[in-house]
């Protein structure tokens, strides 16, 4: 999760508890990036920070002007990034069929329909995206306990309810991200890995945000983009200048 720029005062007070790493990271963004700076100096940033034994995950939130209890201003989509994210997906589908044997054919990881479902309510779980057709929907619903608080749950809005599994298998596995506002108003979204360099996070975070801003609700008033923070999985957030991402794509 990303850290906005008002907690990096907090942290510097736990930093003994952080560690040398992230204290040296945290004194990092200090002294570059003060307040909020451009998409190129966060990204520059990111990749300058100390680094860790794995591969970091880059990620970014963004806080919006938005009352995701009015379902008119809940802000979902997806967004096929143009380098992907890093990891494979594991892509299931629910069909029959022809639509079954499009699915196997376009490179999904497991198909079925209720064997499927009896799979997952036993506790199967290796797997990061599910597809349905429209037909299977009554089947998809028996694990929807299961399936809906891990985001997972095929949504026709998403295009994981679908007639056409080739080209959503083949985004998912190319590295298409589904994003959703929390609560609290925030999008939580990784960009791809920090051993992408700056050019592909660059691209990617690009991408992304420009889907996010021009999903803004019109029911939405006021101020919609209100901050918007990068970080890597065990570094401190860099807040970037929201007015310059909103001149860029609105």
């Amino acid at each position: 999760m990303a850290h906005s720029g008002k907690n990096l005062e907090s942290i510097e007070k736990i930093k003994t508890k952080q560690g040398k790493r992230y204290s040296a990271g945290v004194k990092l963004v200090r002294e570059k990036a003060p307040g909020s700076v451009s998409y190129d100096k966060a990204i520059e940033i990111l990749c300058d920070l100390p680094k860790t034994k794995f591969d970091e995950t880059c990620d970014v939130a963004f806080r919006l002007g938005v009352d995701p209890k009015q379902s008119d201003q809940m802000v979902r989509g997806a967004c096929v990034l143009p380098h992907g994210t890093g990891r494979s997906a594991k892509v299931i589908v629910f069909a029959k069929g022809e639509k079954a044997k499009e699915a196997e054919a376009a490179g999904a990881d497991e198909v079925g329909a209720e064997d499927l479902a009896d799979k997952i309510s036993g506790g199967y779980s290796d797997f990061t995206a599910v597809v349905a057709t429209p037909d299977m929907m009554a089947v998809v619903s028996k694990v929807a306990r299961v399936l809906g608080p891990k985001g997972l749950m095929p949504n026709p809005k998403l295009g994981t309810v679908t007639m056409n599994l080739k080209s959503v298998i083949e985004e998912l596995k190319k590295g298409r991200v589904e994003y959703r506002v929390d609560k609290n108003s925030v999008i939580h979204a990784p960009f791809g890995k920090r051993s992408f360099g700056k050019e592909k996070l660059t691209e990617n975070l690009k991408a992304l945000t420009e889907q996010v801003v021009k999903a803004k609700p019109a029911t939405a008033k006021g101020h919609y983009l209100l901050s918007m923070t990068l970080s890597t999985t065990m570094g401190p957030g860099v807040k970037v200048d929201q007015n310059q991402v909103l001149a860029a794509f609105q």
